[in-house]
């Protein structure tokens, strides 16, 4: 939390960058997906380098070299996407809980690389999303689904996945990218504004041969063992 308010008060001057982000969401005609990406990852630099904040991305030459996928990470806190951005050099974007969704920043930011907002306790909604999730997936768009459902101050350990987050990658038979987070949470839960640095990990990637005759249930939990897997075996050689 102290480092979170150190970065509000630094780019108290770069305030500015929150109306530019609602004015790019709404003139697509003018500012290309990529354009918007690389303004979000601007912000993301800044923010990062007023909270001292480390990235190293690890596994890059995992990622699907064309067409759209879905990565599935495991949760930690606020700062688990921006690590995600932050490394991923190509567009890609986020879905989050419609509830947590329309704070200042929060929702420019959201509009801003076109994420999707899925009401948790709206069953009709939730199958619209997923819906769109698929369709966009499927014509190349690539995203980020929490499959914990959100985060549980759990730190290093990785809480159970959801199987209904895996419909829209199922659906639109896109590549699967588990992704791991090491230490994420210490950036602003520590109350320390000492550096920090944090890791992200992209597995090899689940391809549609490998899951289309798994079960949600099963391709959930086969994602859940790898990061795991993967978590404590980083841990336990730092040991």
């Amino acid at each position: 939390m102290l480092r979170f308010i150190q970065v509000i008060i630094c780019n108290l001057p770069r305030m500015y960058m929150i109306p530019m982000m609602a004015y790019m969401a709404k003139h697509p005609e003018k500012y290309s997906e990529e354009a918007c990406y690389k303004y979000a990852n601007l912000a993301i630099t800044r923010m990062m380098k007023s909270g001292h904040i480390t990235t190293q991305a690890y596994g890059l030459e995992n990622l699907p070299g064309d067409g759209g996928y879905i990565m599935f990470p495991n949760h930690q806190g606020k700062y688990d996407a921006l690590g995600i951005l932050h490394t991923h050099t190509k567009p890609c974007s986020i879905v989050i809980d419609d509830a947590k969704s329309h704070m200042i920043l929060t929702s420019q930011f959201i509009d801003l690389l076109k994420g999707k907002r899925m009401v948790k306790d709206d069953l009709r909604q939730s199958v619209k999303v997923i819906k769109e999730l698929s369709e966009e997936a499927k014509a190349g768009r690539k995203f980020i689904i929490f499959p914990e459902g959100g985060y549980y101050h759990n730190h290093n350990v990785v809480c159970d996945f959801k199987p209904g987050s895996f419909k829209s990658a199922m659906k639109a038979k896109v590549p699967i990218v588990p992704v791991v987070l090491i230490d994420s949470y210490r950036v602003f839960e520590e109350w320390s504004l000492r550096s920090v640095k944090t890791q992200v990990h992209y597995l090899p990637a689940v391809y549609y041969e490998e899951y289309k005759e798994m079960t949600t249930v099963e391709v959930a939990e086969m994602v859940h063992e790898r990061i795991k897997g993967y978590i404590e075996g980083v841990l336990g050689k730092n040991r």
